[in-house]
């Protein structure tokens, strides 16, 4: 008879095999045993609503029946191939026809492969080597990605900063670091480098958001300098809007990258742009000295592509976007009203497909103002949630379609605990 295994005894063996204990992406002191629709359980039995999701691709919650069909109905048919398939081509054609800046689409297998090829590809056209990024974006884990992710020194603009050990200096030097929500930086900086070939950046930086007018200026200052203009929608496509973030502010991007909602819970990620673009990753259609390179064993996996479609066509039908946003607007005045009852200075960052909260009086408007003016209360906060039930990132709250009335009053009963521990804390702390 097979022993259960406590999470304890998960967490030994992980000691063992893996490093830090686990896979890198998530408090290694957790280990999750199932999901199913808005909830999760870890090995000791213990159940949580799940705001985690997978860091956002589980948008339509755990399990969800109609995916499940459909995913049931590829596997027979095959797991992967490496050569075309149709559900992959059909999937193509959904991005294409969704997506403003995307007349084609190349797959590849995660966001940070995408955002990878996407820099790579705006050097391929333009014939430029330097990309600009703001402090504090994530794109993935590429050496470029890795510069001022989330640097621990504040140094002089545009003084790239490595966040990763095995990046060679030379990586730095083509990389310019400018100030989130700064149109003036950005616009200094193109005048001074002639050698840009591109702006990358999440028109939601993390949780915060575009100031008015952010995002079409940088449109206007990428066209008034011969720049192309990259957004990172891994996070955002198909989450702000069915369109994503660049349908949801009505500015379009030269290249987009997506992920995460794509795959319907499975390895999968894209970038898209014009068909003159993407003609770079066509050695017949450039020559061989303009061709970018690209091969990946499951990029378009058919099984990934079916759970995609299938989300995709189900996010298209009547009223999902508002039912989101009204239950992200509920969890956030929820959130508001616990803290504000025990007088705790707080700001709500984001919007209510994707948010958090920062402990400051401060407005978060770019990397250096997104910060808690104590990182213990965070940590409180977000202990004393855990501990109620409520699973979430320690800087990030994402909704889905998944949550049901006993999901909201659970997580209520979380936050007004949470709120009366932050403020045990503080009177202790004074």
């Amino acid at each position: 008879m097979n022993r259960i295994h406590s999470q304890a005894d998960w967490i030994a063996r992980a000691r063992e095999v893996l490093p830090a204990a686990g896979f890198g992406n998530f408090d290694a002191s957790i280990v999750i045993a199932r999901g199913e629709g808005s909830r999760v359980w870890d090995e000791d039995g213990n159940e949580y609503v799940d705001y985690l999701i997978g860091s956002g691709p589980m948008l339509l919650g755990h399990g969800h029946p109609e995916v499940m069909e459909a995913v049931l109905e590829q596997l027979p048919k095959g797991m992967t191939f490496f050569a075309n398939n149709a559900k992959g081509i059909e999937l193509a054609e959904a991005i294409v026809e969704a997506v403003p800046c995307c007349e084609q689409v190349r797959f590849v297998a995660s966001g940070g492969e995408a955002d990878m090829y996407a820099i790579r590809l705006a050097r391929a056209y333009t014939g430029k080597p330097k990309i600009l990024k703001f402090e504090g974006g994530y794109h993935g884990m590429s050496a470029e990605a890795q510069m001022s992710l989330a640097p621990a020194r504040e140094v002089n603009f545009p003084t790239a900063v490595p966040d990763s050990a095995g990046i060679p200096q030379a990586v730095a030097d083509e990389m310019l670091i400018a100030p989130f929500n700064d149109l003036e930086a950005v616009a200094s900086l193109l005048c001074e480098h002639s050698d840009i070939a591109a702006v990358i950046a999440e028109p939601l930086q993390r949780i915060i958001p575009a100031q008015t007018g952010f995002l079409q200026g940088l449109r206007d200052l990428c066209d008034k300098h011969g720049v192309l203009l990259i957004f990172d929608e891994i996070v955002t496509g198909f989450r702000l809007a069915y369109g994503g973030a660049q349908d949801h502010y009505g500015v379009a991007p030269d290249i987009c990258t997506l992920g995460k909602i794509i795959g319907g819970g499975f390895p999968l990620a894209a970038l898209g742009a014009s068909a003159e673009i993407m003609a770079h990753f066509d050695k017949a259609a450039v020559g061989a000295d303009k061709w970018l390179m690209q091969l990946g064993t499951l990029s378009g996996n058919p099984v990934a592509s079916a759970a995609g479609l299938k989300t995709m066509e189900i996010l298209r039908r009547p009223g999902q976007y508002n039912q989101l946003r009204a239950l992200g607007q509920t969890l956030m005045d929820m959130q508001s009203a616990a803290l504000s009852e025990q007088r705790i200075t707080h700001r709500i960052c984001g919007g209510p497909t994707l948010f958090d909260i920062y402990f400051t009086d401060a407005d978060p408007v770019d990397y250096r103002t997104a910060k808690h003016r104590d990182p213990k209360i965070n940590e409180v906060w977000n202990t004393t949630l855990r501990s109620h039930g409520v699973f979430k990132s320690p800087g990030k709250l994402y909704p889905s379609l998944a949550l049901k009335t006993r999901d909201l009053e659970m997580s209520r009963t979380a936050f007004e605990r949470g709120a009366q521990a932050v403020s045990e804390y503080l009177t202790k702390a004074k």
